[in-house]
């Protein structure tokens, strides 16, 4: 029995080892799969390979292209606003420049000024003193001739003679004064 057991084993087909006609449609089957997709399939996948290679290099040749521009416009840029900057520390100077001289312009105007309006104050100061001095004068010889007419009693009438006589007094009082 146990040889019979070993026979009929030997006769079961193996569930490990396939048989040779699976093995061969297998095998046939899987050159026609493999033909069909090398015909049909693997041109598609290159043709999008391809594809979406020439779309991503096109990208990257647009970026590039963007990025190039985009740096020389920023060098533009920066050029206009070095440009600005110079030209706004230029008109700084030149207004700073122009303040002083209307600052200079309106200290002299404002001297000018001031000395003119000291200059009229003292034309007028001795136009006003000329004007006190003749009136005091006056005053001083009328009161001088009334003075005398009541010392020397008689009356000092005559307009010319009086003049003359408080003038010479005058003379001689600014003479004694400006000596001392």
């Amino acid at each position: 029995m146990v040889n019979t057991a070993i026979v009929l084993a030997a006769e079961e087909p193996s569930p490990i080892i396939p048989h040779v006609s699976e093995m061969i449609l297998g095998l046939v089957a899987f050159l026609l799969l493999l033909w069909v997709l090398q015909k049909f399939a693997f041109p598609r996948f290159e043709a999008l390979y391809k594809e979406r290679t020439e779309k991503i290099e096109g990208g990257i040749k647009k970026a590039e292209e963007a990025q190039a521009k985009a740096e020389e416009a920023l060098e533009t840029y920066q050029a206009q606003l070095a440009e600005a900057r110079a030209e706004s520390a230029r008109i700084r100077d030149d207004a700073r420049l122009e303040a002083e001289q209307i600052k200079e312009e309106l200290r002299a105007q404002a001297q000018d000024e001031a000395a003119r309006i000291v200059a009229a104050g003292r034309s007028q100061l001795e136009a006003q003193r000329a004007q006190i001095v003749a009136e005091l004068r006056a005053d001083l010889g009328r009161h001088a001739v009334e003075l005398a007419s009541r010392v020397v009693g008689e009356s000092l009438e005559d307009e010319a003679r009086r003049r003359g006589t408080v003038d010479r007094f005058l003379d001689d009082l600014d003479s004694v004064s400006a000596r001392n």
